[in-house]
């Protein structure tokens, strides 16, 4: 479909709303707030549609809470008891079933923009747009800001843009040549002062205190690196910890787990740009929910009746076997 046709039926899901709920991910990260705040950006400029982003979980790293601070808080928080509301919902960069979101089976889900892998249930949807050879969100929201003729101001390409940078980390993983287009063209954009100040934010004392504890649980397996970080101050946190630890020399796959609130989050990241999200569904099956790219993906468990260093003991089991790797190898540790 060409961009102005899906700008059309776009636009078409909508126009008889006078309001609309904007949901991404759980735990949002900059591309899934960039991609909202630019749908909600097109939608207003195109049909003077009021929109409203809700999420669900926490928004902890550090960066990401700069990003919303400079963007104005432009979400909220959707409480667990809140009932699905009367009003239609668009989904960002997840997808109805995915198990990432805040979506009631009996919402009125018109709109579904995303670049994971197409789900069954996303089809049934009256529009949905899902490239998934597409590295970021951000990237295909550019392209309907661009069908309908929209220069994006500077607040809104500098968040663009870092959602474009941390997703494809820097055009370096996942990329297409829509990315590179995307990165190039709002890089000019950009409010310099505020990217950096966005990237180099502050971190709390328990980014350090997880770091260490991830360092010395680290144990190596040949080219894998699993850490089982223990209790998480927030779900976000291994994730950090699997990108940082990804760094080091000859590990081609990491996978960083900790417990947070009554669920084992995972995270898995490998330099093979290939595997991660079957890594994941393999290591999560039908235990909890999972999901990803190649090159990175992540999944939640839930352990309400169990011990999460047990279910942390048995997962590592079943991640050196899906890896190829004798159960009982014994790891080496990194520090």
């Amino acid at each position: 479909m060409e961009a102005k046709d899906r700008l059309r039926a776009l636009l078409a899901a909508v126009d008889s709303a006078t309001e609309l709920l904007v949901m991404p991910h759980n735990d949002p990260d900059p591309d899934a707030i960039a991609a909202a705040v630019a749908l909600c950006y097109l939608l207003e400029e195109q049909l003077g549609l009021h929109c409203r982003i809700v999420y669900r979980g926490i928004v902890g790293r550090a960066e990401n809470k700069a990003l919303l601070s400079y963007l104005g808080s432009p979400l909220s928080r959707l409480r667990f008891a809140d009932p699905c509301p009367p009003l239609p919902i668009a989904l960002i960069d997840t997808q109805p079933g995915a198990g990432n979101n805040a979506l009631a089976p009996d919402c009125d889900l018109r709109i579904v923009l995303d670049h994971h892998p197409l789900r069954q249930e996303t089809s049934r949807m009256p529009f949905h747009d899902v490239r998934t050879h597409v590295g970021a969100t951000s990237t295909m929201l550019l392209g309907y800001l661009h069908a309908a003729n929209l220069t994006p101001p500077a607040w809104l390409a500098t968040a663009l843009f870092y959602g474009i940078k941390t997703d494809t980390m820097g055009l370096s993983r996942g990329t297409c040549q829509d990315d590179v287009d995307a990165y190039f063209y709002l890089q000019p954009l950009v409010e310099i002062e505020a990217l950096v100040r966005i990237e180099r934010a502050q971190v709390p004392p328990q980014y350090f205190r997880s770091l260490v504890a991830a360092l010395q649980a680290a144990r190596i397996h040949d080219n894998l690196l699993l850490s089982y970080v223990g209790r998480l101050a927030y779900p976000g946190l291994a994730a950090e910890m699997a990108d940082l630890m990804l760094r080091l020399e000859g590990i081609d796959w990491v996978v960083c787990y900790g417990a947070y609130e009554e669920e084992l989050v995972l995270s898995v990241r490998t330099t093979q740009n290939s595997r991660a999200d079957e890594l994941v569904q393999q290591i999560v099956g039908e235990l909890g929910t999972a999901g990803g790219h190649g090159a990175l993906a992540g999944g939640q468990i839930p352990f309400i009746d169990q011990d999460p260093n047990d279910l942390a003991r048995d997962l590592e089991e079943h991640i050196l076997s899906s890896l190829g790797f004798p159960e009982e190898m014994e790891g080496r540790p990194l520090v």
